[in-house]
């Protein structure tokens, strides 16, 4: 059985809010595996769901670029905030997204294009490590673009014009007005944003992920002691209720809260006398599922002194 500690009892505490000793009983009822801890906790009714990506943690920018029907989003991570605030740094990101906007939109291939002034993405990359004094990566890249329309962008926590921490592409396939439609984008970009939705619609969510949902509704359910069928029918509502509110095109727009979004487009498309299809979405927050080592200034300087310390099991 692996050893449950204090640390590992405060990451799963972090992560769902139960209390400390659910937390302890989680783990030792799972062998310290954290995402089954996760799952326990939530199929008990102590903590809340849980998205996959889990907490976010490394620091940085994204960057957005777009040009009428074509639209690129960049993550570009460093160590630390204080780096995301440098103008040198948001310079690269800025470049990076517009490069990503002409090309393929993939990371091997905006590493391997020419930068303005001189060498490639990565030699820049590196020379701006070296001068900043920061490790420093471009991790994602992801083009949308559409036959006839627009690609609307939105950043939220902008750091300066088309860098953020959150930012969003929405593909909008019409012959309508270009401005009504940039309009109509903008607004559906920033419910996404907001409600980050795992999927287009219901049945492109991930089947591990509806699985696992099952799994959790299942071990509910069950404790209610209620009859087979009546479980069976407990479990397949809450699967219907997760695919409903984490589908971009069945949730609640964020500006009413009472109109699907689907809906929303189809209002839009009947005032403008034009089809709209809301082809696709892209939507990066930094950092999002990577796990970030908090530093901890007294082990550093213990550690850094000859003196080590060893986390003590929780009893």
């Amino acid at each position: 059985m692996a050893e449950v500690t204090a640390a590992t009892v405060k990451e799963l505490r972090e992560r769902t809010g139960a209390g400390m000793m659910d937390c302890k009983k989680a783990l030792a009822e799972t062998n310290g595996d954290m995402e089954a801890a996760v799952d326990w906790l939530r199929a008990k009714g102590l903590a809340a769901a849980a998205k996959k990506s889990g907490r976010v943690a490394a620091e940085g920018l994204i960057g957005v670029a777009v040009d009428g029907n074509r639209g690129a989003v960049v993550e570009v991570n460093s160590e630390t905030d204080f780096v995301a605030k440098n103008d040198q740094f948001q310079d690269f990101v800025r470049t990076v997204a517009s490069l990503a906007l002409q090309g393929a939109g993939t990371v091997e291939s905006l590493l391997a294009a020419d930068y303005p002034g001189g060498g490639t993405v990565q030699d820049k990359l590196t020379s701006n490590v070296a001068t900043i004094g920061e490790n420093q990566s471009l991790r994602r890249a992801a083009v949308l673009q559409v036959g006839e329309g627009r690609v609307v962008s939105y950043v939220h926590n902008a750091a300066a014009p088309g860098l953020g921490k959150i930012g969003v592409l929405v593909a909008l396939e019409s012959n309508a007005d270009q401005a009504e439609l940039e309009t109509l984008g903008k607004h559906l970009a920033m419910h996404i944003a907001a409600a980050s939705p795992l999927a287009l619609r219901g049945e492109d969510l991930d089947p591990a992920m509806i699985e696992r949902e099952r799994a959790i509704a299942t071990e509910k359910a069950n404790e209610s002691g209620k009859p087979a069928d009546i479980v069976a029918k407990m479990v397949e509502g809450g699967i219907a209720k997760f695919r409903k509110e984490n589908a971009l095109l069945s949730q609640l727009f964020v500006m009413d809260n009472k109109t699907k979004v689907e809906d929303v487009i189809a209002a839009k498309a009947k005032e403008l006398g034009s089809a709209i299809a809301l082809n696709a979405y892209i939507r990066f927050q930094i950092g999002e599922g990577i796990e970030k080592q908090e530093s901890d200034f007294a082990a550093e300087v213990a550690a850094a002194s000859g003196v080590g310390q060893k986390a003590e099991p929780v009893a």
